[in-house]
């Protein structure tokens, strides 16, 4: 026997909006979160748009007094707010007193991101080194810049005394915590778990994507319309920073509390495709990709034709008639009998290692009130999947009988990450 798991709270501080109630307005508008960047322009990026939350330093001054504060840069700033959105979305309060002994045994978290603390190393560990001012760093530089600061964070913000650990895995980050997640509460190793994922804003985390040409450098002038998914007319993804947590709960434990449950995760799977057979550092191997899929279904006892809808990976790039195939072969339907599918980059861009958990947000959102988010920017449909151009929702579609949504991440070193998640039906 294993424990059913389910969706009991969430956070999000996306590009396009704070908090479920105005990120879910954002993605039934298709309300995109894109902005041009002057700095990126006086930097002489390529790309000079990208998706950034706004307004966030007047958000996280309103979440933690100034003690806390000095050790939040965005990415752990974006986990730590999200964290506490989703932690109180649960049904749980949040201590004041820093003095409290309590510690929730129960509870873990799982809370990655891509490439981290970035910002303070290029603004404040490098130059402060090179000038010899080591010892006037300070104290907090350490917690900022490690890969588990994330999660170290939000351990001692919530005293969760369970696995409290931050994994990374490029794109793939956000799903694969889920699914890691997921498989600790299933064995009763623990009762309830955060998971999520987080990426900081600056240009020396996209300073490199820009040198690979694989970012949108065509629509500086026209930011909105420069996340294209599933588009002709893409020209490469538009990065983008946020984070999201999701806390998954033990059916029974949910249950016992009277929990409110957005949506139950039936299954996952995490795998690699070897960088063999097509696959690269940079591009999947669609065997691996395929095998992800159905390892998630098998694991979820759900059958192909189940899936209502996909929220894709689908960045833009190349890359997105090739995934497009792979789900196609993986559930083995084609063009007349495929699910509906959609990308929530389109209105947020390439989160990185927030990617998955934001996405993953928008999974049960939608799920939880029966509607479908539009795919912005893809009224030019990719040639090469105009067949299944009548399955992509152009405008919100009010969808009340959806059950089923794949979910799926495949990141840089051709890993895979794949979620089924259904609505939750007592």
């Amino acid at each position: 026997m294993k424990n059913r798991v389910v969706i009991t709270g969430m956070g999000v501080v996306a590009p396009n909006g704070h908090g479920l109630n105005d990120f879910e307005q954002a993605l039934r508008e298709g309300r995109s979160g894109i902005r041009f960047f002057p700095r990126l322009k006086e930097l002489k990026f390529s790309c000079q748009i990208g998706g950034m939350p706004e307004n966030f330093d007047e958000i996280r001054k309103s979440y933690f007094d100034h003690e806390k504060l000095m050790s939040l840069n965005d990415n752990i700033g974006y986990i730590s707010v999200s964290a506490v959105d989703a932690w109180r979305d649960a049904g749980f309060a949040l201590s004041d007193d820093d003095d409290d002994s309590h510690v929730n045994w129960d509870t873990g978290a799982i809370l990655g991101c891509g490439i981290g603390g970035m910002d303070t190393i290029a603004e404040r560990v490098v130059p402060m080194v090179n000038e010899g001012r080591t010892r006037r760093m300070g104290s907090r530089i350490v917690e900022q810049v490690m890969n588990s600061g994330t999660s170290a964070r939000v351990g001692g913000l919530l005293a969760l005394g369970n696995q409290v650990t931050s994994n990374s895995s490029a794109c793939s980050t956000g799903t694969e915590a889920i699914v890691d997640a997921m498989w600790r509460i299933r064995t009763g190793l623990a009762k309830r778990m955060l998971a999520g994922g987080s990426e900081g804003v600056s240009p020396y985390i996209w300073a490199g994507f820009d040198s690979m040409r694989v970012i949108a450098r065509k629509f500086n002038d026209q930011p909105e319309k420069g996340s294209r998914p599933m588009s002709a007319s893409a020209s490469g993804f538009v990065p983008g920073a946020g984070g999201a947590v999701l806390v998954l709960e033990d059916l029974e434990t949910a249950l016992s509390r009277g929990a409110r449950i957005y949506a139950e995760i039936l299954g996952g799977f995490v795998n690699c495709g070897g960088q063999r057979n097509g696959g690269s550092m940079t591009a999947p191997n669609p065997d691996g990709v395929q095998r992800c899929i159905r390892s998630a279904l098998a694991d979820a006892d759900t059958t192909p034709d189940e899936i209502d809808a996909i929220n894709g990976h689908l960045t833009a790039t190349f890359a997105d008639p090739s995934e497009i195939r792979n789900w196609s072969q993986a559930l083995n339907r084609d063009p007349q009998d495929f699910p509906y599918i959609n990308s929530t980059k389109s209105m947020i861009g390439h989160c990185l290692g927030a990617a998955g958990a934001i996405e993953s947000v928008a999974v049960a959102l939608q799920l939880h009130n029966g509607f479908l988010h539009p795919s912005i920017n893809c009224e030019d449909v990719h040639p090469e999947i105009e067949a299944y151009a009548e399955k992509i929702p152009h405008k919100v579609m009010e969808y009340p009988e959806l059950k089923v949504i794949a979910k799926a991440c495949f990141g840089f070193g051709d890993v895979n990450s794949c979620l089924i998640f259904k609505k939750w039906e007592e």
